[in-house]
């Protein structure tokens, strides 16, 4: 059955940030920072302040009303409507990205039985059909109707209120707050498929790990998972500051990409000269891996720049070792030479988001305070798109940021209120 709201209690079409409905009361219109089609631009351009509909649910879905949410680089592409705008996937007039969010269910649909209002919550970003061989016993990021909702769908959680899937649904970690609860989900679960869910590559102790984008959302994921295992991550970075924020979350070491020359794509593999001189600076890089490792060559390299780096890392990985990618930020053309791909009987795979098997396992080492969430930042609902020109101009601050969207001190007071008022 579908949660009413208290008897005799009426709603407000609109409620202001901080205004808490009571609880289970759904009005008719929430702020938002949608994304049009004829405002593709910079984020600062692109996610403009507007009062819209709240979004009915489904009979298998939930209303969230959004506490915080998270930063990534979905809301950047999103904005650009690059490489492909997101109203071209779900034919809504409007976006609203944001495939993070932390908050607290607000109704339910008919079927849904796993959640009921009042629950605190996070919410993975990973939707499926739920009805295909794949989602039933095979795996469901391979389902044909899989979506990253806050992108290919158009209820994210930029929001006062959000619909999901009920099979989105986490619990929060009872211990963080609500920005930190927001923010990690879509990097945390993304790296920990890449690491866990490609076997017979999968993470084991003492394995070597190459993490680019070291202090990033990802990295800074990838370097705790890593940690937590056994194994050794060694992070890629820009600068001592990023490197020195990558020790402090387990890495075993450290390299300043500055240091070497050998980004871009592959050079002309018939130009003996060129392509030797170019091999020489990779190996640089290589050498100062083994200088690591005792001299071998990593497992795995935890991939996602694209094109500035793929070449590298698909010669430095070890034979039979696997170079996983998720993304391409630097760009989608990339490139490798294949030789020493088949002849050392490497793997290139590439991994997308995560399943909610996987997206719960990882949550799990959050609920157990092993892994840290790593926000360095929280905006204000007001502040979306800054954040994002951040990640844009590649100058955002290291580990994760969040949004408070109705995570004011007000809100905090009020809920408690509502709370205590319905027994």
């Amino acid at each position: 059955m579908t949660q009413a709201p208290p008897s005799g209690t009426p709603a407000k079409d609109l409620y202001e940030l901080g205004e808490i409905p009571p609880l289970g009361v759904v009005p008719k219109l929430m702020h938002a920072m949608p994304i049009r089609r004829e405002r593709h631009g910079t984020p600062r351009e692109a996610m403009q302040h507007e009062v819209v509909p709240v979004p009915d649910i489904g009979a298998n879905e939930v209303l969230v009303y959004v506490m915080a949410a998270g930063v990534n680089y979905n809301g950047v592409w999103a904005s650009l409507g690059q490489p492909l705008s997101p109203m071209d996937v779900h034919k809504q007039p409007y976006h609203i990205a944001g495939s993070d969010a932390s908050g607290i269910v607000w109704k339910v649909g008919a079927g849904v039985k796993s959640v009921k209002v009042g629950d605190e919550v996070i919410v993975h970003c990973n939707v499926t059909c739920g009805e295909c061989h794949n989602c039933n016993g095979g795996n469901p990021m391979l389902c044909r109707s899989q979506l990253i909702w806050g992108y290919e769908t158009t209820d994210g959680s930029f929001a006062q209120f959000c619909r999901v899937q009920a099979q989105q649904i986490l619990p929060k970690p009872k211990h963080l707050t609500w920005a930190e609860a927001g923010c990690y989900t879509l990097v945390h679960a993304t790296a920990w498929r890449m690491l866990y869910g490609h076997e017979p590559h999968t993470l084991k102790p003492a394995m070597n790990v190459l993490v680019w984008g070291g202090s990033g959302g990802l990295g800074s994921m990838a370097i705790q998972i890593c940690a937590a295992a056994g194994a050794n991550a060694i992070a890629v970075v820009s600068s001592e500051e990023k490197g020195e924020y990558c020790m402090k979350l387990g890495a075993k070491a450290w390299l300043n990409r500055k240091d070497f020359d050998c980004w871009g794509r592959l050079p002309d593999t018939t130009d003996a000269e060129g392509y030797k001189a170019y091999l020489k600076k990779v190996q640089k890089f290589g050498k100062a891996i083994w200088a690591v490792t005792g001299g071998v060559d990593v497992d795995i390299v935890f991939e996602h720049p694209g094109e500035q780096t793929f070449p590298v890392s698909c010669y430095l990985v070890r034979r039979g070792g696997m170079v996983v990618f998720c993304a391409g930020t630097t760009g989608y053309h990339i490139s490798f030479d294949a030789r020493y791909v088949w002849m050392r009987q490497k793997r290139v795979q590439g991994s997308h988001f995560a399943s909610k098997y996987e997206a719960d396992q990882a949550n799990h080492l959050v609920m157990d305070q092993k892994i840290h969430t790593a926000l360095s930042r929280t905006f204000d609902f007001t502040e979306a798109a800054e954040p994002h020109e951040l990640m844009y101009a590649n100058r955002h601050p290291p580990g994760n940021m969040a949004i408070r969207v109705n995570a004011t001190v007000d809100t905090c007071k009020n809920l408690e209120e509502s709370r205590a008022a319905q027994g």
